[in-house]
């Protein structure tokens, strides 16, 4: 009898905020491994705002996700069968599995993980968001003692991985998030030197007035990962050669216009210009050859509470697309995973 495995499939391209109706969930045979592969049955696997751009047929910075095919994104689990001497049966791996139960990929293309820490910190703090932020402040960030630096979703993996790098290094560290307890975390958890909640400042204009108040010396480097009103309350505020890192609008993802954020174009660039601001796009695609870098420096912080992370966990494959959806709102307290 054929084994079967579970995934989920775009089965359409959304039109405006994903629905449920934009996925699918299905059974099909088992995957074997062919020579150099490995066969790994997935314990949790990664849900990230890049995926929302994805699901659209347009160009961007990689290729939109195929429908009727396993979505795509990274997962954790562990040997069921190996063709290759890099992994044995057993081994907990890191692999682009996707959403799904099981999944097959050549044994180079996945990661042993560490054996002392949660094979989950591979998702998020150890993983792909955590070297994004990293990666970003050591490309781009400059970072020097006593200056500012301000985030936005900043109890996400990226955000609180920012934070914490920049109090580390000796920078007073402003961290934005949506609701009081959230609000709590970047001071009481991350140790964010101050916290704001933007959901208390609907427009631009208010969340410069509370950003102004967390940052009396101005803004130094403002890490992008939201868009929308928090953008418009940060821009005015930066100082002399700020470096503005982007790394993500997930308040814009989707098509939504928001006016609360709007800032006339000629006004950003004449910010620009008399400001001398650095504005720079990041994908950590482009600074891969680091990642051993970050797990050298990363992981021993990690493991001595130096660095904190907070995961929220959805349960069960069938409640990904709800867990998906929740986290694009901000529904999310931490890292997204789904355990399986």
């Amino acid at each position: 009898m054929t084994e079967m495995m579970k995934r989920i499939v775009q089965a359409r391209r959304p039109n405006g905020f994903p629905v449920a109706e934009d996925f699918r969930l299905e059974e099909v045979p088992l995957p074997q491994p062919a020579e150099g592969e490995i066969l790994v049955q997935v314990t949790h696997l990664s849900l990230d705002p890049y995926m929302r751009g994805r699901m659209d047929d347009v160009a961007s910075y990689t290729a939109p996700q195929e429908l009727d095919q396993t979505m795509g994104g990274g997962a954790v689990g562990r040997v069921l069968e190996s063709r290759s001497d890099r992994f044995a049966p057993g081994d907990l791996v890191f692999g682009m599995f996707g959403w799904a139960s099981h999944g097959v990929l050549p044994a180079k293309a996945c990661r042993k993980l560490d054996p002392d820490l949660p094979p989950s910190t591979a998702l998020g703090v150890l993983g792909m968001p955590g070297f994004t932020a990293w990666s970003g402040l050591e490309a781009y960030g400059k970072l020097k003692a006593g200056e500012t630096l301000a985030v936005a979703a900043a109890t996400g993996p990226v955000g609180s991985m920012v934070g914490q790098l920049a109090r580390l290094k000796g920078l007073r560290a402003v961290g934005i998030a949506g609701g009081a307890q959230k609000q709590a975390l970047l001071t009481e958890r991350f140790g964010f030197d101050a916290a704001i909640d933007h959901r208390a400042h609907g427009d631009a204009r208010a969340m410069r007035t509370a950003l102004a108040e967390a940052c009396p010396d101005g803004i130094d480097v403002y890490f992008e990962n939201v868009g929308g009103a928090v953008t418009g309350g940060a821009l005015p505020l930066m100082n002399l050669h700020g470096r503005i890192i982007v790394c993500g609008m997930i308040a814009w993802y989707s098509g939504e216009t928001d006016e609360t954020g709007a800032m006339p174009l000629q006004k950003i660039w004449r910010m620009a210009l008399v400001k001398r601001l650095t504005i720079q796009g990041l994908l950590q695609t482009d600074h891969v050859a680091r990642f051993g870098d970050f797990l050298r420096e990363v992981t021993p912080l990690v493991k001595s509470g130096q660095i904190a992370y907070l995961e929220d966990v959805a349960e069960g494959l069938e409640n990904t697309p709800a867990a998906f959806f929740s986290m694009l709102r901000g529904g999310n307290t931490g890292k997204q995973v789904v355990k399986l």
